[in-house]
């Protein structure tokens, strides 16, 4: 259950920070050594050559005998420290882009479980634009577009983004401290502070399995075990509002809603960074907001965009109620709460078998 929120008050630790804090350091970043790119391209040869396939894949397949213990490490401060980071070096250059799939799914491995990304049991997703806007098609999901996407989080315990092809021009990605915005909220609305806790209605965007209503509900957070978790997409938010069953939205909640998405869009409140080739961004999906601004691709369809986008159940992660996030499509919170993968489950939608 979770913690009795008897007067809500401001959180402190390390997932409490501001991008203006960050942005000239590099403490962020952390760079593949010269040993560690090598365990990497040794054990993408050694699926090369066992065959393995993706969904047959165990960490054991993908032996990183010095990297693995550190991508541990890392998790843990994906779980309870800063809430992400960026993994620089895995050399794009000398893989071909299914084999840096399976070097990035193999990564994935160590630190946790890939769960599914939609209701069609997609494990690996492309994020490239599909000529789609989100904001008029209601199946339509921000990574298939170009558009700029607001601050949200995703319904997995963490989300990372591989770049393999970065845009002609902006597509930045941006973090923020979903605890930090917790906090402005207390301290400066103490009285709309309770609306984190209060039930909100979600659109399932049209994937909903049979017999399931077309949206759910849950609380925006949660303080579980001393741990503030906040899941938060207003496009989903707001969509849920076109089924005649949900009710209309009070002004105070609209403008709690209004309040969370200025404060996360504040000069200095969110870290911003490019994605060069083989970057690796993880994110803690309960304590980072992440977003993108919008971009312009190049006209050569080879040299678009192109991210790969991998949403994990870790293996040590946080505990969280039942009742928090429950209607998305992966059970996060931990392995523990992991379902066997689904019979329909894809690697992804299209290649990488």
């Amino acid at each position: 259950m979770s913690d009795t929120i008897e007067s809500i008050s401001t959180i402190s630790g390390p997932a409490a920070w501001y991008g203006r804090d960050l942005q000239d350091n590099d403490q962020w970043i952390e760079t593949l050594s010269v040993i560690e790119i090598a365990e990497l391209l040794s054990a993408v040869a050694h699926l090369d050559q066992a065959g393995t396939a993706m969904l047959g894949m165990t960490a054991a397949d993908f032996p990183l005998p010095t990297l693995g213990p550190r991508l541990l490490t890392l998790a843990a401060e994906l779980d309870t420290g800063r809430g992400f980071w960026l993994l620089r070096g895995l050399p794009i250059d000398q893989l071909t882009e299914r084999q840096a799939a399976f070097a990035y799914w193999g990564l994935g491995l160590h630190m946790g479980v890939p769960v599914s990304q939609n209701a069609r049991g997609h494990l690996l997703g492309h994020v490239i634009d599909e000529g789609l806007d989100y904001k008029t098609d209601n199946g339509a999901r921000g990574y298939q577009t170009r558009l700029r996407l607001p601050y949200h989080t995703d319904s997995s315990d963490v989300v990372g983004l591989l770049c393999l092809k970065p845009a002609k021009t902006g597509g930045l990605s941006s973090v923020a401290s979903t605890t930090s915005t917790f906090n402005e909220v207390v301290k400066r609305r103490p009285d709309l502070a309770h609306f984190w806790f209060q039930e909100w209605y979600y659109d399932r965007r049209d994937e909903e399995r049979p017999g399931e209503k077309p949206y759910f509900t849950t609380p925006l957070a949660t303080l579980n075990e001393g741990l503030l978790s906040i899941r938060y997409v207003r496009n989903f938010l707001d969509s849920a509002q076109r089924h005649d069953e949900v009710p209309r939205r009070t002004a105070d909640e609209t403008e709690f809603l209004d309040l969370v998405d200025e404060i996360s869009h504040e000069e200095g409140h969110a870290l911003h960074m490019d994605f060069r080739p083989g970057d690796i961004q993880f994110v803690c999906n309960y304590t980072t907001f992440h977003s993108r601004t919008k971009y312009e691709d190049f006209e050569d369809p080879a040299e678009k965009r192109h991210l790969l986008r991998l949403w994990l159940a870790l293996e040590q992660g946080r505990k969280i109620p039942e009742d928090f996030g429950r209607g998305s499509h992966n059970g996060s919170g931990g392995r523990g709460s992991i379902p066997a993968v689904p019979d329909r489950a894809e690697p992804m939608a299209g290649t990488y078998a």
